[in-house]
């Protein structure tokens, strides 16, 4: 158990992009006094221009072995620290909490959890490259710049997406898209990104783009409510006109306080029993 406040940040990043995509958000935290770590998913641990030569390791990666290895992250840090994850990353910054893991959890754009089955309009042709051929299930998947701009950058012009994408986009895993997109809400029992939404965990913030194309409010919203007989804080907040992007565009210093100063103000310094202790 800790009474201490936390002192460390653990930022999860997303898919289509690496730990990179938070190399402002380190200094950034650490003039805040704040520890931060920055876990690769496994084999992640390179750089974007390597995974692009060779994005075998994006096709072979599975869920469980990046949950496990997130946890073994976090469970290095003495005093439990707040979770912050983008996109796919706030899916597993869920994960991570219903194992009783971090004192405050901050999701960005997340994408859901299971039982979620909100499917906007933008978000299916945000997802249309993965899921136009069911081979990719089988292969790590990219966006063209173009499609990028549409799913990641849509409030930023063509030029700035451009850099974006050129600076910070690979592939992602096929399979994740098809299994936790389509097949989580259709298949019998609880499948990989499954939370017991009814128990106590650290506190969870929502914060969602409204302009946000590949996980639009709606999900967020959605998945927020899926919390709501859980005696844990759980809160949303929309961030007006943010697209996925925005912990890199314009403005991101605003997304990054609001995330920061909500996990200190809300920190559990009580530890939270894990599902086996429950």
């Amino acid at each position: 158990m800790s009474s201490t406040a936390p002192d460390t940040v653990v930022l999860v990043h997303g898919l289509w992009v690496t730990p990179r995509s938070w190399e402002e958000w380190v200094p950034h935290y650490e003039a805040r006094g704040m520890r931060v770590l920055t876990p690769a998913y496994p084999g992640f641990d390179v750089e974007v221009e390597a995974l692009r030569e060779d994005p075998q390791v994006i096709a072979d990666l599975t869920v469980p072995d990046v949950l496990d290895h997130l946890a073994s992250v976090v469970e290095t840090v003495d005093t439990p620290p707040i979770i912050m994850g983008h996109s796919f990353g706030g899916a597993l910054t869920q994960l991570l909490l219903a194992r009783g893991l971090g004192a405050a959890g901050v999701v960005i754009d997340s994408a859901p959890t299971e039982g979620v089955r909100v499917t906007p309009p933008s978000q299916f042709r945000s997802l249309f490259p993965a899921l136009k051929n069911p081979a990719n299930r089988h292969r790590a998947v990219g966006f063209t710049p173009e499609q990028f701009h549409y799913a990641f950058t849509n409030t930023l012009t063509e030029e700035e997406s451009q850099a974006v994408w050129d600076r910070y986009a690979i592939a992602a895993p096929g399979h994740w898209v098809w299994e936790y997109g389509v097949f989580a809400n259709l298949k019998p029992g609880h499948q990989e990104t499954w939370v017991d939404y009814k128990a106590d965990r650290a506190p969870l913030l929502f914060l969602a783009g409204s302009e946000d194309h590949i996980m639009p409010p709606s999900v967020n919203r959605s998945n927020a409510k899926h919390y709501k007989h859980s005696p844990a804080i759980t809160e949303y907040e929309e961030l007006e006109g943010r697209d996925h992007w925005t912990c890199g565009a314009p403005g991101w210093e605003a997304v990054a306080d609001r995330a920061l100063d909500w996990a200190l103000e809300h920190a559990r310094t009580d530890e939270v029993a894990s599902p086996a202790e429950a």
